[in-house]
């Protein structure tokens, strides 16, 4: 079952790029004490994802921060390697590039997409949301190849 506006954030160990290669980082770390927003993408390099979804962010960082968001998180079922590429890629220097390259995270949001079909196998369902210390206070889920309701600009109506 998926998580819902009033959950808690789940516990999930993901990675980020560290200055030595790959670190780990709980969830607890990321949003223990802080108001997050977090987006979720299929994959990183995919076309929607990276015309559209992160450049959003990118875009607005200045302006979500500017709401009181103390971090803008992206992650998707790709390793750290990858993640990390894809945000100099993108130039997102102002955001928290994290992989689930398991997708531990996902399977415990409840927020797992099978597009086994396209090649991609198991990936995360394109969503962002923002939580106040742990506490998802906004959810907004995509329908299957939507892009709307996750868009930096939707998130920042909702701060």
């Amino acid at each position: 079952m998926a998580v819902q506006v009033g959950d808690s954030i789940p516990d999930a160990t993901l990675n980020i790029m560290g200055e030595k290669g790959p670190q780990r980082i709980s969830t607890a770390d990321i949003f223990s004490g802080k108001k997050v927003v977090l987006f979720a993408v299929p994959g990183a390099f995919t076309p929607t994802c990276s015309n559209a979804h992160l450049p959003g962010f990118v875009i607005n960082a200045d302006k979500i921060k500017a709401k009181g968001v103390d971090a803008i998180v992206c992650t998707a079922v790709n390793d750290a390697f990858v993640m990390d590429a894809w945000g100099k890629d993108g130039n997102a220097d102002d955001l928290m590039m994290v992989g689930d390259g398991n997708g531990d995270f996902t399977r415990a949001m409840g927020l797992e997409m099978d597009g086994s079909g396209f090649g991609l196998g198991k990936r995360s369902m394109r969503y962002a949301l923002i939580a106040e210390d742990g506490k998802i206070t906004t959810l907004n889920v995509e329908k299957g190849g939507a892009f709307e309701v996750s868009s930096a600009e939707a998130i920042l109506e909702s701060l």
